[in-house]
């Protein structure tokens, strides 16, 4: 069992701040890969005794086991993208373009290692399946789910965008039932209404699909279908939807893939009444 794959089962499990470990660990593998569990505390800002209690929490006998499982899945297995990107830093010093797109092209290069063309599927399945499509996103997370949104409606879906404030959420999510589908939308931290809203999900028999970033592993309580990768930079600094929209554009993909003819038939439609529409 992989590293990332522990950390999802036991994130219902994890404190506050051995959260805090995993998002490190997940936007920065190769530091935390070479990190003691002092420098890996020091850096997050928790006592050190939090990173050896979060490796025995995810099933390693000893701090220096879960950072060599740590080596074995990151380092050994991210090569390329740390060829990209020592080949880019040293051409593009100054350049804050340039060294946008080596950022980007690092994190895009990952991207496989953390969502594959099975989970894809798998969540695929899900919303072409689903009697009704809520979409949820909130803060930064929101131009995606506007997006995806768009997207679902695009090939006929029944789709329901989740706005406002609580009261209008738990309004909106009032006609969900068994046979639904909740699709969210979860980058920097975990929004107010997440947990409440899983738990609805869970509780009429609906399912659940998140795209995330670094945090995706330890929002709590699970999703039924987690998509997540890092996005580009660190969680201190400057990041873009760019992996997050792949993710979204390959789970639409995956979609037309499973229905070929009725995805195609849908947009057909939509075009033909476009142009009748403008005329």
């Amino acid at each position: 069992m992989s590293v990332l794959e522990r950390v999802q089962q036991a994130a219902e499990t994890l404190t506050p701040s051995e959260r805090q470990l995993v998002k490190q660990l997940i936007a920065n593998p190769r530091d935390i890969a070479l990190a003691t569990a002092s420098e890996l505390a020091s850096r997050v800002g928790v006592h050190e005794a939090t990173a050896s209690r979060l490796a025995r929490k995810l099933g390693y006998p000893s701090y220096s086991g879960f950072r060599n499982a740590i080596q074995q899945e990151f380092i050994v297995k991210t090569d390329p993208a740390v060829r990209v990107r020592n080949t880019l830093d040293q051409t593009t010093s100054g350049d804050l373009l340039a060294d946008l797109i080596g950022r980007e092209i690092e994190a895009l290069t990952a991207l496989p290692r953390y969502v594959d063309m099975a989970r894809l599927s798998e969540a695929a399945r899900v919303l072409l399946d689903a009697r009704r499509i809520f979409v949820f996103a909130r803060g930064n997370a929101e131009a995606l789910g506007v997006q995806v949104e768009r997207r679902l409606r695009r090939m006929g879906l029944q789709v329901f965008a989740l706005r406002g404030d609580a009261r209008d959420s738990a309004e909106q999510v009032l006609a969900m039932e068994k046979g639904d589908a909740l699709i969210g939308c979860v980058f920097r931290r975990q929004p107010k209404l997440y947990a409440p809203l899983l738990d609805h999900v869970r509780a009429v028999g609906a399912k659940s699909i998140i795209i995330a970033g670094s945090i995706g592993p330890s929002l709590a309580p699970k999703s039924d279908h987690l998509l997540f990768a890092p996005r580009s930079g660190s969680q201190e600094g400057f990041q873009t939807l760019t992996v997050p929209m792949a993710i979204a554009n390959a789970l639409v993909l995956a979609m037309a893939a499973e229905d070929k003819r009725g995805a195609l038939e849908k947009l057909e439609t939509l075009g033909q009444l476009i142009a009748a529409f403008e005329g």
